[in-house]
């Protein structure tokens, strides 16, 4: 290869492994157990952890809570940004990513927390940017159902321009804390905005000051066409999900036209690729334990619940040993599309097993850590960059699978010469931008 890819890790404030032979607990809420795999990425350079998040508890598979709660899937679950502070203290060089609602946070609340989560963190903090789309979320907000994908695109795009105004409401150098005029920031270069949109209104400016990077690091992830000019527009890095090196070729590709005809560098902007590799000593036991792991019942029964949930589709109202009708959704309308596989005749099992997670494998890798890594190398060639985002097929985690990547993988990447073994950057959006 000619240039290096990025890394990055995808997770939730969850339960971690609770329930496999290799399991650590299961109550992860006092934050020590995510802080203990920070420091476990940042010695192995990753670029960020992103922390997902949903504002509900889900009844979209079966009507019922059950399943959810039965496997800990995508509840319980506390909020990212107190472990984003947890985490950056106790690291000083990996950035982390915290996922946030326009629909949840006003636009001034958001940008306050985000610029003092950037403050603390020395630069190293990214904005997740999420429109949610679950109308079990919106009931939580007073709302009956969320606006169509469109509309919320369109609230989404208004209120990035606001929060955006408000990071530039303290100029670089407003602090003085001149000691002889007695002035700790120069009122002159601190500015209302006075905004006024068609669906938010913010005076301004904000009460902190401003933060190391001037506004966070953006992330974002664009399935459908209207996703995708968001993400163009505004992210430094974009979450995607492709099908096989032509399909994450072929997204990589949009983008970056897309974002040219923003009047953006696509250079400027990361895809990272969503991946679960399965690792063992040798090929053939990485073989063993991947096809353990998606032959079981639990694994069918926690990947259907978990496609309900971001689609808004009652997957348990469709037999397992028939392909699926074409379905749409108000919800996550690419995820769905990724996983479906519109037109190629598979049953609803096949889909479920092939996706080894449903929506989180973007390609299969299975091997030792020196087969995986070749192959991450030959799909970033093929592909043109930028990175991997490696998660796990229920975003549960544990300290043997950390350990294989970090101790495994990483170290043979690194031999291969395609991922850093050093940080040279200050802030996240820098380490995004350095190759």
């Amino acid at each position: 290869m000619t240039k290096r890819f990025h890394l990055g890790w995808f997770l939730g404030f969850s339960p971690d492994e609770w329930n496999e032979p290799f399991a650590n607990g299961g109550s992860p809420w006092n934050g020590d157990f995510y802080v203990e795999m920070a420091k476990s990425l940042e010695r192995a350079c990753f670029d960020f952890m992103m922390v997902e998040d949903t504002l509900m508890v889900s009844e979209a598979f079966g009507h019922s809570m059950e399943v959810y709660l039965k496997h800990a899937l995508m509840a319980p679950k506390h909020d990212p940004a107190p472990l984003a502070a947890l985490m950056t203290a106790a690291t000083r060089h990996m950035g982390v990513v915290t996922t946030m609602s326009t629909m949840a946070y006003p636009p001034f609340m958001l940008a306050r927390l985000c610029s003092t989560l950037d403050h603390i963190s020395n630069g190293r903090f990214g904005w997740n940017i999420v429109t949610t789309g679950e109308n079990a979320s919106a009931q939580n907000f007073g709302m009956e159902a969320l606006p169509s994908r469109e509309v919320r695109y369109d609230m989404a795009d208004e209120y990035v321009d606001l929060v955006c105004k408000l990071f530039e409401t303290w100029e670089p150098d407003a602090v003085v804390k001149n000691r002889e005029t007695g002035y700790y920031a120069d009122h002159t270069k601190v500015h209302t905005i006075d905004f006024e949109g068609k669906y938010y209104k913010c005076r301004g400016p904000l009460n902190t000051v401003r933060s190391p990077q001037g506004r966070p690091a953006f992330v974002q992830a664009g399935g459908s066409p209207r996703g995708k000019d968001f993400a163009a527009k505004h992210a430094d890095a974009i979450v995607a999900v492709g099908n096989g090196i032509e399909g994450m070729k072929r997204y990589r590709d949009d983008i970056r036209a897309r974002a040219e005809k923003f009047g953006r560098n696509p250079d400027d902007i990361k895809v990272f690729f969503c991946i679960t590799p399965t690792l063992g000593e040798t090929e053939a036991e990485a073989r063993e334990r991947h096809a353990r792991m998606i032959n079981s019942d639990r694994f069918i029964e926690q990947s259907l619940a978990f496609i309900a949930g971001v689609t808004d589709i009652d997957f348990s109202k469709f037999s397992l040993d028939d392909p699926l009708p074409h379905l749409t959704t108000n919800g996550e309308q690419g995820s769905l599309d990724k996983f479906a596989q519109w037109g190629s005749g598979k049953t609803l099992r096949q889909l479920v097993i092939e996706a080894s997670g449903g929506l989180v494998s973007s390609i299969e890798l299975i091997g030792t850590p020196d087969q995986v890594a070749t192959r991450m190398g030959e799909v970033m060639e093929e592909v043109g960059g930028d990175g991997f985002l490696i998660t796990s097929p229920s975003l549960r985690m544990n300290r043997r699978y950390i350990v294989e990547v970090t101790d495994g993988l990483v170290p043979a990447l690194q031999r291969k010469g395609l991922v850093r073994t050093e940080y040279t950057t200050q802030t996240l959006r820098e380490t995004m931008k350095e190759f």
